[in-house]
């Protein structure tokens, strides 16, 4: 993948998902922690601690409030269930406390009052799962003990219409949330595009007045945003596990040549798990780059089978005019073969550079 190409991935992927900004709205995250807590919360009680631009596995954590300043809760919205999630619950809370506190506060004598910390995971992924689970940093120790030093619990919540859990008749932006996503995939299921899945759906939600006034209120950056978070999912869903075998491999070879190099069994095994988890993170990156790729040749070469023109593609496809150009000159040298168009400009790209 080229520099510029990674740029392209990086941009993309930090771009706030429609979960985030729908709830990065004082009025939405108040009315989620008063279903959550069992509290009456006011917006005015909110203050949002997201930070911008921390990435865990390419993604942007998805939001972090504070209420009353009394707790602070960090949360994921996540089509996946991943083990890791205390782990990365952990690094984000560490570093949130850090943007709450003076850098020269550590160092005082006198304790220093912080808010009390409550992790949660929403998952609206395909997959069967319970209403909820309960996921431990301790679960990951090598050594388990009775009582562990550190400890981070972090509640999973599934969010998904048919599951019925009780947060979505307590909490209405969520519940219309969920129910917007459950309308796309009842449209995939008919077997229309992933495009034509999202129109339909924010049709309906203008017509039924679900989730409307965000889209109102944020335009074709609201829209923009769902396309991107569905983007994603389906880029990881085409090329995550040829990324992750694809980099783990690179990354054992790589992590064994520098161990031995040292030497020293320690060596071997630091330089191991050094190659091996830069291995997997450049696998993933190089995999969703494709998946996206290979994405948007399939969408332009059948619209381009339809009739329509360059310039209309790319205004339905919110996509970038000089790549859904190069894509059209593509097709039409390769008579529409997605393989070969894909490798003949992956071809260019090389020579390019």
């Amino acid at each position: 993948m080229t520099q510029n190409e990674a740029r392209e991935v990086s941009n993309r992927e930090v771009k706030s998902s429609a979960f985030t900004a729908y709830f990065s709205e004082p009025k939405n995250a108040a009315q989620l922690y008063s279903a959550l807590a069992g509290v009456e919360t006011a917006p005015e009680d909110i203050v949002i601690r997201t930070l911008e631009g921390v990435l865990f596995l390419a993604r942007k954590n998805d939001l972090a409030f504070t209420v009353k300043n009394k707790a602070l809760v960090i949360a994921e919205h996540q089509s996946t269930v991943s083990e890791n999630m205390p782990l990365r619950s952990v690094i984000y809370y560490g570093r949130t406390v850090e943007k709450l506190l003076e850098p020269r506060a550590l160092y005082h004598q006198k304790r220093i009052p912080i808010p009390t910390p409550e992790f949660y995971m929403f998952y609206n992924g395909g997959t069967a799962q319970p209403l909820e689970r309960v996921l431990k940093l301790s679960e990951a120790y090598l050594e388990k003990t009775e009582h562990p030093m550190l400890e981070c619990v972090v509640k999973m919540i599934n969010i998904n219409l048919p599951a019925k859990h009780e947060i979505l008749e307590e909490c209405r932006p969520l519940y219309e949330y969920a129910w917007f996503i459950q309308r796309v995939r009842e449209y995939q299921e008919e077997e229309l595009g992933r495009d034509e899945s999202i129109r339909k759906a924010i049709l309906d939600c203008q017509k039924e007045g679900i989730f409307a006034e965000f889209v109102r209120e944020h335009g074709t950056e609201a829209v923009n945003m769902l396309y991107t978070q569905f983007n994603m999912d389906d880029a990881l869903d085409v090329r995550y596990e040829e990324g992750v075998e694809d980099g783990y491999e690179k990354g054992v070879s790589a992590g064994r040549a520098e161990g031995i190099t040292a030497g020293r069994a320690e060596g071997i095994a630091a330089g191991r798990a050094e190659g091996i988890a830069a291995g997997r993170a450049e696998g993933i990156t190089e995999g969703i780059a494709e998946g996206e790729l290979r994405l948007l040749i399939r969408q332009v070469c059948a619209k381009l089978r339809k009739g329509d023109t360059p310039d209309k593609i790319a205004e339905d496809l919110l996509a970038d005019q000089e790549k859904v150009d190069r894509i059209c000159s593509a097709a039409e040298a390769c008579s529409f073969d997605e393989n070969a168009v894909y490798e003949n400009l992956r071809t260019g790209e090389m020579n390019n550079d």
